[in-house]
């Protein structure tokens, strides 16, 4: 993000990879010098300013006991301004792929209203510790589904997302965006999602995917990886390195509710997989077949284990369909699912490693 400085007039050109909001606390003289310059340059800017309305939530919400009317309630909102000019209070939001100007409560009254419902499924203890959490995503098909629901819930206070792919218009069966991100990196569409639902939120984009090279960087501070992606290589060496740094690694399949659980950091040395396959196999991934490969992966799967119409489509690939399915039910499913899981490892909860199945076909019926 380029810096204004109080003595020069710069301009703001907006990038087409930017993904994170530009933040106005306009208290200072250089603060409002750089906000009055964004304004100058940015002609088209749409303004949209609830501050009032979310100053009024806040009085609510700290006096859960009163039942306020109209009028009382504007009174406390006018008590609490003082006078003030209510354009230089709470933090101006300006997101530059929309040109949206948006007025918020600053960062701690923000988190404070925007979590009040959370209370108390999650305990503003362990919301506060939550908040000092890392979390790792690799893959963002399911991935972008956990990652929107981490954030909605607040259960880290920081997001890697790691992904290379752009968006196609096939993927918009299941990834919650627009046709007009269409071509887009995945993780800008995600992280620009995340800014515009919570733009104090941390959020760290690999758009290259994870690697050899930049491993050690996505993995440093993490404390839990969620790991669902389709390539073979990262998928087995991200939990090779995930044991090795004693990290949680929570994988979801998006078929039969299909979730895995593997305590690394309670189980140094647990087996891979839980075992499902022989890690001798994977000494010599690059000189497997295409026909080894598949069967590596349907070890992992347990493949017998999938749904019928996962076998089915198994069988057709490269002939009807060019890829195996995935459905937004079950997208949005694993999402949720995989939160939850993250927040109770992430509590100390004591969760144990395993393959489990929320299987609505088995449990509604």
């Amino acid at each position: 993000m380029q810096q204004l400085s109080m003595f020069e007039t710069h301009v703001y050109q907006p990038n087409p990879n930017e993904h994170k909001a530009l933040l106005f606390n306009v208290t200072s003289f250089a603060e409002q010098k750089k906000f009055r310059e964004l304004l100058i340059i940015n002609t088209q800017v749409e303004v949209v300013d609830t501050y009032i309305l979310q100053l009024a939530e806040l009085i609510k919400l700290q006096n859960p006991s009163k039942k306020y009317t109209k009028e009382e309630l504007l009174f406390e909102v006018n008590k609490l301004i003082n006078d003030k000019n209510t354009d230089l209070l709470g933090t101006w939001c300006y997101y530059s792929w929309s040109k949206k100007l948006v007025h918020l409560l600053n960062i701690d009254e923000f988190i404070a209203v925007r979590t009040n419902r959370n209370q108390l499924k999650i305990t503003p203890q362990e919301q506060a510790k939550l908040q000092l959490q890392t979390i790792g995503i690799i893959g963002l098909s399911v991935g972008q589904s956990v990652a929107l629901t981490l954030v909605m819930e607040r259960v880290c206070g920081s997001l890697k997302l790691a992904d290379f792919d752009e968006l196609d218009l096939s993927n918009l069966n299941r990834l919650r965006t627009g046709v007009c991100n269409i071509g887009l990196k995945k993780t800008i569409i995600a992280a620009r999602e995340i800014a515009e639902i919570d733009p104090y939120f941390n959020v760290e984009i690999f758009s290259e995917g994870v690697s050899a090279e930049n491993m050690d960087n996505f993995f440093e501070n993490l404390d839990l990886l969620v790991e669902v992606c389709d390539g073979l290589e990262i998928k087995i060496n991200s939990r090779i390195k995930a044991r090795a740094l004693r990290l949680p690694v929570i994988m979801d399949t998006n078929d039969r509710g299909m979730i895995d659980i593997e305590r690394f950091d309670l189980e140094p040395n647990r087996i891979l997989f839980h075992g499902l396959i022989d890690e001798s196999e994977l000494n010599n991934l690059n000189k497997l077949t295409p026909e080894e490969r598949i069967g590596l992966i349907m070890k992992i799967v347990s493949f017998s284990n999938t749904s019928d119409r996962l076998k089915m489509s198994m069988g057709e690939i490269g002939k009807t369909i060019t890829t195996w399915p995935q459905l937004a039910s079950s997208v949005m499913l694993g999402g949720g699912v995989t939160t939850d899981v993250c927040r109770r490892v992430l509590l100390n909860e004591k969760l144990p490693s395993g393959r489990f199945y929320i299987d609505t076909l088995k449990i509604i019926s």
